[in-house]
C-alpha cells in the first residue's frame, strides 16, 4: 500500500508540474548576461505627427498684437492669452486639428504640413516663419492625442490615453494590468499603421533582444497590442468552460491512478 500512495503521489506531482511550464512565465530571459556591459538608449526617440491628431501649440512674446492672434475661430478647441507686467511675456496655447492632408491651419502662417515630422521639428519651422515680423518669439509643441490599444488575454484590455511623448510596449502592458497566466509571452503581436499601410510586429517578451530592438518598443499613436490566449482557453471569461477544463483534468488523473492501482495489484 505504501508503494501504491507513493506512486500515487509522483503521478499527481507529475501531471501538476507538466500544467504550466514556468521558463514560459519569465519576462527577459537571460537580460542579465546580454546586457552585461551597458549599451547606449535611443534617447532620440520622438513621435511623428500623424493625421487626426491633436496638437497642442504654445506661441510666447512680449508683442501682445501676435499673441492677440491666437485667439480666433479657426482654431479647433480653445485658446487663451495671458498678460503680464513689465518685463512679463504674453503667452497664448491653442489646439490644432491635424487636417487628413497632414495639414494644420496656422494663423498668420496659413497652412503647414505637420504630419510626419516631430514636434519639434514643426515648433522651430513655425518660430523662423514667425521670428520674420518678432524676434522674441518662442514656440512649443505638443501631441495631446496619443492613444494605444491593448487586447487580449491581459488584466485591464481597452484604449489607453497618455500624455508623455513616449510609451514602450513594457509600459503599455503594465498599464493594462500585466499578461493573464493563460497568456502566451513568445507571441505579442502589434499592429501599427504607417505611411498609409497597415504592418504588424511580433515580440518575444522572454526575449530581451526581441522586446528592445523591437521597432515596435516604442509604441506609437493608435497602435494596437494584442496577446494571444493559449490553447486550452477557448472562451476567456467563460465560467462554464472553466468548469469543465477543471473536471476534465481531475477526471483524467483520477483514471490515470486508478488504471496505475489496478496494473499493479495485479
Amino acid at each position: 500500500m505504501k508503494k501504491i500512495l507513493l506512486i500515487i503521489g509522483i503521478v499527481v506531482s507529475a501531471l501538476l508540474t507538466s500544467c504550466v511550464n514556468n521558463k514560459e512565465m519569465i519576462y527577459l530571459q537571460g537580460a542579465d548576461s546580454v546586457y552585461a556591459k551597458s549599451l547606449a538608449i535611443n534617447k532620440d526617440f520622438q513621435l511623428l505627427i500623424q493625421s487626426d491628431d491633436q496638437l497642442a501649440i504654445s506661441i510666447t512674446s512680449r508683442d501682445p498684437e501676435l499673441i492677440a492672434q491666437f485667439n480666433n475661430s479657426i482654431l479647433v478647441g480653445s485658446g487663451n492669452t495671458s498678460y503680464g507686467g513689465q518685463g512679463m511675456t504674453n503667452s497664448g496655447i491653442c489646439y490644432f486639428y491635424v487636417y487628413q492632408d497632414g495639414t494644420i491651419e496656422f494663423p498668420i502662417i496659413g497652412k503647414i504640413k505637420a504630419a510626419g515630422r516631430t514636434v519639434d521639428q514643426l515648433a522651430e519651422e513655425i518660430r523662423q516663419k514667425l521670428s520674420k515680423d518678432v524676434n522674441d518669439v518662442q514656440v512649443s509643441a505638443k501631441i495631446m492625442s496619443f492613444k494605444v490599444t491593448v487586447l487580449g488575454d491581459v488584466k485591464a484590455p481597452g484604449t489607453q490615453s497618455y500624455t508623455g511623448q513616449r510609451l514602450t510596449v513594457l509600459e503599455a502592458l503594465g498599464r493594462a494590468g500585466d499578461l493573464n497566466n493563460s497568456a502566451i509571452r513568445t507571441n505579442v503581436l502589434v499592429i501599427r499603421e504607417e505611411n498609409g499601410k497597415r504592418t504588424s510586429y511580433k515580440i518575444d517578451l522572454t526575449n530581451p533582444e526581441s522586446v528592445f530592438d523591437s521597432p515596435a518598443y516604442y509604441l506609437q499613436q493608435n497602435d494596437l497590442v494584442y496577446v494571444e490566449s493559449n490553447k486550452s482557453v477557448k472562451v476567456k471569461g467563460s465560467t462554464s468552460y472553466t468548469y469543465l477544463s477543471v473536471t476534465g483534468t481531475l477526471v483524467s488523473m483520477v483514471a490515470s491512478i486508478v488504471s496505475l492501482i489496478i496494473a499493479i495489484s495485479r
